[in-house]
């Protein structure tokens, strides 16, 4: 917390942000890939790529119904993390902003931290169950290396664009009374 020069109120760097926006990020991201790219386009499921993988696996076929089953309840657990990671994100940010709560879901701080970890999911996800694991791919076939690596590269750009979002916003006054944090804005970064 720093405090203002001309006020001597305590206000919120974007720094307060990070830890509830990062995990907040991670688990939206995993979320968008386990819908969009397990769910609507089919692309993958958790263990698609178990008859390739470097860890030994049982190969679950998802074009036959009991490997759809297996690979549906891998997608479950997957989709648990995500949703456990969302709840302890709001958890952190509710315990660290405690006064004008709707100023904080405008601040380019808190969708900044956001995307950093939406490209941290990326990047993690894409380095140990994509290339280290090998437990699936982006999108299996012949160009699967350049999907992987897209995935890869969107995270960096995530990690990079949210970075400098973040950096850009302005602080507020968590813990002042309502109304009073977007009053009480003050120049600065974390």
């Amino acid at each position: 917390m720093a405090t203002t020069a001309d006020s001597g109120r305590t206000v919120a760097s974007p720094s307060v942000l990070r830890l509830p926006g990062i995990v907040l990020g991670v688990g939206l991201g995993g979320f968008l890939d386990g819908i969009l790219l397990h769910q609507l386009l089919q692309w993958h499921h958790m263990l698609t790529s178990t008859d390739h993988d470097h860890i030994g696996v049982k190969y679950y076929d998802p074009h036959t119904v009991s490997g759809l089953e297996m690979n549906t309840v891998w997608d479950g657990i997957f989709h648990t993390v995500c949703w456990i990671a969302v709840l302890v994100g709001l958890a952190a940010l509710y315990s660290r902003v405690t006064h004008d709560r709707r100023a904080v879901w405008t601040s380019r701080a808190l969708w900044g931290w956001i995307l950093v970890g939406w490209g941290l999911f990326n990047l993690v996800e894409g380095l140990l169950d994509h290339q280290i694991l090998g437990i699936h791919h982006v999108h299996g076939g012949p160009y699967q290396a350049w999907w992987d690596a897209g995935f890869l590269v969107l995270g960096a750009v995530l990690v990079l664009g949210g970075h400098r979002l973040q950096r850009s916003g302005r602080p507020l006054s968590p813990d002042a009374p309502d109304g009073a944090g977007r009053a009480g804005r003050a120049e600065g970064h974390a």
